[in-house]
């Protein structure tokens, strides 16, 4: 890539916040590109000179081990780019465990590429509903809905697969190996306490540094210290994509409003494929109108060829038609056969594309998002447009002719109004 290296990089744990994190930064006027994997010199020429460049990860949901062969690729590329700051994306409800999608096993990954002395640690989002005070994490239970702490979240301590039990984030990073985590809480914010508190828990040496944020201009005030250490080694930082509105400088007090989203000029019906288990998603697929509902099994989809093309020559004929709406049920059995599901609706969903013309597809569910994705011929995602908070929508980028351009947005399953999937399929 030609030119001035990007200054600014991030992995994210999964594709749905890798890409709200690539519209902060687009909002904010940078040039920002969201690679599917680690790109090739050829895709990196394609995309042209960036200010920042991003990685779509799947770490989310994977074992240290796992986690440690693909973070330290991401980070030798990174480095190699010369960034100045890596922020490694992750959601910004914190889910995670010792054993799957581990900070700590990120952290040790990564912190060799980064050697900073300081590893911050975002622990809020307040455009989506996320706080964090005096090291506890708080979140709303869908857009504008009542904010609970996370391990008293109705969804989030419950999560089948990385339930959150424990709402202090120090206590939760130490149980994934980050053991000395400071803090530094959102007081220090007022005046010109930011720069002593940071000091004060530097002097600690910790493993990494906690800041607070209970108002969106608390990030105006974290960004600058940060920004002010960089200058001393390439940094490492964590969080949700509060880190990128931190160092974008602005308090995103205000989400840019929803348009009537004018659909790409390659023609086609909407095609959404909803893999959330999340009381918000499930509320709104139960007000979706204009869609053709097909309701997946998940027992027969994983082991019935059968039923499997039988699905995708009813979804062909019904995208002819109008919009179609795929959804798969609740698995059965261990929390392991999420995973499994996720990547048999995948490869049902490239099945389909491979025929069907599309003019937009939607995704919801962060481990549906990211190997739906990832079974299609994409390399990269650009912003196009807000959508709704923390699910943007965005164009693809891809060899096919028939993908390139291709409008999608990705959506978590906590995120979206209750008449996202209304407002997602109208036509400017």
């Amino acid at each position: 890539m030609a030119g001035e290296a990007p200054h600014y990089g991030w992995y994210g744990d999964d594709f749905t916040g890798a890409t709200d994190t690539l519209a902060t930064l687009a909002e904010a006027g940078q040039r920002a590109l969201l690679f599917l994997r680690i790109p090739t010199s050829q895709q990196l020429a394609s995309a042209g000179p960036l200010d920042a460049i991003g990685i779509a990860g799947a770490t989310r949901a994977m074992a240290p081990d796992a986690m440690a062969r693909e973070l330290d690729e991401a980070g030798r590329f990174f480095a190699a780019l010369g960034v100045g700051l890596l922020h490694y994306k992750c959601c910004s409800t914190f889910d995670s465990a010792p054993g799957i999608g581990s900070f700590g096993a990120a952290a040790r990954a990564l912190r060799p590429y980064f050697p900073n002395p300081l590893l911050p640690v975002i622990g809020g989002q307040p455009n989506l509903g996320r706080y964090c005070l005096f090291g506890n994490l708080f979140a709303a239970a869908g857009a504008g809905g009542t904010v609970h702490r996370i391990d008293r979240h109705p969804t989030m301590s419950a999560h089948p697969v990385t339930p959150m039990g424990e709402a202090d984030l120090r206590r939760h990073l130490a149980a994934q190996g980050l053991k000395r985590v400071s803090l530094v809480d959102y007081r220090s914010y007022d005046g010109d306490g930011a720069g002593p508190a940071l000091a004060t828990a530097l002097a600690e040496e910790p493993e990494a540094v906690l800041f607070d944020v209970s108002h969106p201009s608390d990030l105006v005030a974290i960004g600058a210290l940060l920004r002010a250490r960089m200058s001393a080694r390439p940094m490492l930082a964590i969080g949700a994509s509060s880190v990128a509105q931190a160092f974008a400088g602005f308090p995103q007090a205000a989400q840019p409003a929803m348009p009537k989203l004018a659909r790409s000029e390659s023609g086609g019906n909407l095609l959404a494929l909803v893999g959330s288990l999340s009381p918000v998603t499930r509320a709104q697929v139960d007000l979706a109108e204009g869609y053709e509902r097909i309701a997946i099994d998940p027992a027969r989809l994983t082991g019935e060829p059968a039923y499997i093309e039988a699905l995708r020559a009813e979804a062909l004929a019904r995208l002819a038609q109008r919009n179609v709406m795929l959804i798969t049920d609740k698995p059965a059995g261990a929390p392991g056969e999420t995973g499994k599901v996720a990547a048999a609706t995948g490869a049902l969903l490239r099945d389909i594309m491979n025929e069907a013309r599309i003019a937009r597809l939607v995704v919801a569910g962060g481990d549906t998002s990211t190997l739906a994705i990832r079974s299609l011929d994409l390399w990269g995602l650009s912003y196009r447009s807000p959508c709704t908070p923390g699910a943007p929508l965005c164009s693809a980028h891809s060899d096919d002719p028939r993908l390139d351009g291709l409008d999608i947005v990705l959506k978590g399953g906590q995120m979206g109004t209750p008449d996202f999937f209304n407002r997602v399929a109208e036509i400017g």
